[in-house]
């Protein structure tokens, strides 16, 4: 495009370049023990607009009970992923990026020298969060599927390696919205059961059938269960008829793809809906019956979910079997949003003590000096 002079001689464009006005960008990336997830997504007044998502399995937790290691072909497949990743948050030039790990790299003795080579080969700084964050974030991105009736709200979220159980004040949910909830969420009380689909599907892969090996999943998976529900009296809790649970996981959704006939998932379809004890159950029964072969026919399901989908229906039942005459509202959403929220919502990080000290050292070093001077 040709300049102008201006008068005083300088040059200077016809057209005034225009600002560029679309909102920051958002990413937050999940390492978990079977799958590696990205979300991007800009600001609003409300909450934000999905910009763009990736999910890839990675099944990073492969091995790890029996090892207590990250396996060398477990990584390079979270290393595939995570450089999808990475390809995709430079072309959106994404400016606020977190990026957080689980169960897998909390547990396995080479984690953190697995966290620093993410960040040599990718670029990509990865923290290892704990249980209790990891429930505080699965809730918050949950926040508004709490019944505006309810009384009390598990919140549940199947992972690879654990699974996290938030019992919910429901009527300060609400009250404190989701600016209270990112100060201090109403939890009454959390566990983190140290059973995942990977690790109970694992734990069982010895014996010979899925008639053996469901009764023994179910069994594990209420020991942890109904030993923290006793100790905090969560039955009694969650006894009210208006209280409910949410399902927040992969395992979740897609036994809901099933239960409400879906011929191709679909997030409008299943996010937010309620699923009865009886016709869930049956839903899951069927998926047991199938097997492997006849679960990853299910549209929703496929060849990669199929053979941890019965350690993920033990693991429904049971905490479902705390409150049976409880439904369960689906939730295909949750630690992702839940971080890109804090990251968006929540208070902002306030300078260092140090910091001031430094700066109010400096400028009465330069009071002093000019007091001298004259």
């Amino acid at each position: 495009m040709a300049e102008k002079k201006s008068r005083g001689g300088q040059r200077r464009n016809r057209r005034p370049a225009r600002n560029d006005r679309r909102p920051p960008l958002y990413a937050a990336v999940d390492l978990g023990t079977n799958n590696c997830r990205l979300l991007v997504a800009a600001p609003t007044r409300k909450g934000f607009n999905v910009v763009d998502s990736h999910s890839q399995i990675a099944r990073l937790g492969e091995g790890l009970e029996q090892s207590g290691r990250l396996s060398d072909v477990a990584m390079d497949r979270a290393f595939d992923a995570l450089g999808a990743i990475s390809k995709k948050l430079k072309a959106k030039r994404v400016g606020h990026v977190r990026c957080i790990a689980t169960e897998a790299c909390r547990k396995a003795e080479n984690g953190a020298d697995f966290i620093k080579e993410i960040r040599e080969r990718t670029g990509l700084t990865f923290k290892i969060i704990g249980p209790q964050e990891e429930a505080r974030l699965a809730l918050i991105g949950c926040h508004n599927l709490i019944d505006e009736d309810a009384k009390s709200v598990l919140v549940l979220d199947i992972g690879g390696g654990s699974t996290e159980l938030s019992l919910v004040d429901a009527a300060v949910a609400r009250d404190s919205g989701l600016d209270g909830m990112l100060k201090k969420p109403p939890i009454k009380a959390w566990t983190s059961v140290p059973l995942g689909v990977v690790t109970l599907t694992e734990a069982f892969a010895h014996l010979e059938t899925e008639e053996e090996a469901y009764p023994a999943m179910l069994e594990r998976a209420k020991s942890y269960v109904e030993k923290w529900a006793e100790k905090h009296d969560i039955r009694r809790m969650l006894a009210d008829e208006t209280s409910h649970i949410i399902g927040t996981s992969g395992t979740v959704t897609c036994v809901a793809g099933v239960h409400f006939g879906l011929e191709k998932y679909r997030r409008d379809l299943v996010d937010g809906q309620w699923m009865d004890h009886d016709g869930c159950y049956s839903t899951m029964d069927a998926l047991i019956t199938a097997g492997p072969e006849g679960r990853a026919k299910f549209p929703t399901i496929g060849h990669d979910r199929a053979g941890l989908m019965l350690a993920g229906c033990a693991l429904m039942d049971a905490v479902w079997s705390l409150a049976p005459h409880a439904r369960m509202r689906v939730a295909d959403r949750g630690l992702r949003e839940g971080l890109l929220l804090s990251m968006m919502k929540g208070p902002k990080r306030k300078r260092s003590r140090g910091g001031r000290k430094r700066k109010a050292q400096q400028n009465s070093g330069n009071k002093a000096a000019a007091e001298a001077k004259s």
